[in-house]
């Protein structure tokens, strides 16, 4: 389980850091293009700007070298950070200022490609050099001083060239990369403590249930997984159904106790008695004339063991069986196998003077089912009906007919079952306390073997007990 955390903390981190690193190249690139494209096209206004304003000037003064036409272009190469050449209409230099100083470039003029691309297409953005007059690449935006003449025709008066240094745009960029990178640190930070945190949550009840198997394992079947009832998540409904299975293992282990107990109880008095009746033959102890009596004694005893011995075989098949998904059905006559079955019974209920109220239809009654198994069902009902019921009394078979079912009940007089124990009659190894006087033969697997062949043939059955009447009804489809 640890493993499983440990797996998913750091899935989860690398997930992270992957989207962090994707995040990071795309804010970068994006914001690299943006403050790039954004620069241009400050350079490209400002250069707009100069260029109407120097039109102008042309037109009123016939130089621009002055102080008035010097402070307006230094203001604004001031407040942009930029620098501002003016040439003629040929590209030689006449004008070149970073708002804070004046530069002389006589007899200096731009190179050819830029002047004809200005002139022809009548823009330039780029980052150039200028063939050596900057001592490094700037990014540069250039438009031409057009002038109109009396006559209305356009006529070019000179090139104006707006520059910015590129490591004022690396700065800026850098800053702002850094902010983000930081400010994704922390985020990153804060996503890796909350999914440990919220992992560790996610892990902590899976551990104790972890450790509540392992309980299990030892032999520790009182073990609980609590604290979680109000949760209505997924984690609630795993640790209802742990415990429902915890449950269930454990009353599966106290059955299996009981059972080993009940099994040496019914097999402790045969076996003792069997020895005894069998030394005292052969040390003289029982005389001559009781020996017939003895062995009697011991071959009663016997046939009590193949019972007992029976009974567990049924077991071991019914649960071999019980892995099948399908139960081959037939039609059968339901009230001939209830017939057979009372005459296979006779001698028993004869021994215990019970009268037999059989009330079935006339002719057959054709069902659905496995005829041989319901004929053990009918049997372990009718032999248990008569285990118990006092005797002179009445043991009840009746079988009727509704929608389309038909319903068999067994009833027999004797001590009313408490409600609580009602439930727990179909339970496998389940032998109630109050008949261990009265059934010594029982292990308490018949009515289980008998709920087990119904519940594969998808037939109910049901118990009643009340005023000291006892009645068992199960279901049949009719054919």
């Amino acid at each position: 389980m640890r493993s499983l955390y440990k797996r998913q903390l750091t899935m989860m981190v690398g997930v992270m850091v992957l989207s962090f690193t994707l995040l990071s190249t795309a804010f970068m690139l994006l914001s690299y293009r943006y403050i790039i494209s954004e620069k241009r096209d400050a350079m490209a206004r400002n250069a707009s700007y100069i260029a109407t304003f120097t039109a102008s000037y042309y037109q009123q003064y016939d130089s621009i070298q002055d102080k008035i036409y010097s402070n307006y272009v230094a203001s604004i190469a001031r407040i942009s950070d930029s620098y501002v050449i003016v040439t003629t209409p040929g590209g030689e230099i006449i004008y070149a200022t970073d708002g804070d100083h004046l530069y002389d470039y006589k007899n200096t003029c731009l190179p050819k490609a830029v002047v004809d691309q200005v002139l022809h297409d009548g823009d330039y953005t780029g980052m150039t050099n200028l063939d050596g007059i900057y001592p490094e690449r700037r990014y540069m935006a250039a438009l031409p001083v057009s002038a109109m003449t009396l006559s209305g025709r356009t006529v070019v008066e000179g090139l104006v060239l707006v520059s910015a240094d590129a490591s004022s745009l690396a700065e800026m960029w850098s800053a702002m990369a850094t902010i983000f990178f930081f400010s994704a640190v922390v985020v990153l930070i804060i996503s890796v403590i909350a999914s440990t945190i919220t992992s560790a949550h996610q892990a902590r009840p899976l551990n104790e249930m972890a450790e509540a198997a392992r309980k299990f394992g030892r032999g520790e079947f009182d073990v609980r997984v609590t604290g979680y009832e109000g949760r209505c998540d997924e984690i609630s409904t795993l640790a209802e159904s742990f415990n429902t299975m915890a449950s269930s293992l454990a009353k599966v282990e106290s059955q299996r106790s009981d059972f080993i107990a009940n099994v040496s109880h019914e097999l402790k008095t045969p076996m003792t008695t069997i020895s005894g009746f069998a030394e005292g033959i052969l040390d003289g102890t029982i005389p001559p004339e009781r020996e017939r009596e003895s062995l009697q004694i011991i071959v009663s005893e016997t046939r009590r063991l193949s019972r007992l011995v029976r009974r567990m075989l049924d077991l071991s098949r019914l649960n071999a069986l019980a892995e099948d998904t399908v139960t081959a059905q037939e039609q059968f006559d339901l009230t001939e196998v209830v017939s057979q079955v009372l005459i296979s019974l006779e001698t028993k209920i004869t021994g215990r003077k019970l009268d037999v109220d059989v009330q079935m239809p006339d002719g057959k009654l054709m069902v659905w089912g496995d005829p041989d198994s319901i004929t053990q069902v009918c049997y372990n009902l009718v032999d248990n009906a008569a285990k118990f019921a006092p005797e002179g009394s009445t043991i009840t078979v009746q079988i009727s007919k509704k929608d389309g079912k038909a319903y068999t009940t067994v009833q027999n007089l004797g001590a009313t079952i408490p409600p609580d124990e009602l439930p727990l009659l179909f339970d496998r190894f389940h032998k109630a306390d109050y008949s261990r006087s009265m059934d010594r033969e029982g292990v308490g697997l018949g009515l289980y073997i008998v709920k087990t062949i119904l519940n594969k043939l998808k037939e109910n059955i049901n118990v009643t007990s009340e005023d000291g009447v006892t009645r068992f009804t199960f279901t049949l489809t009719l054919a």
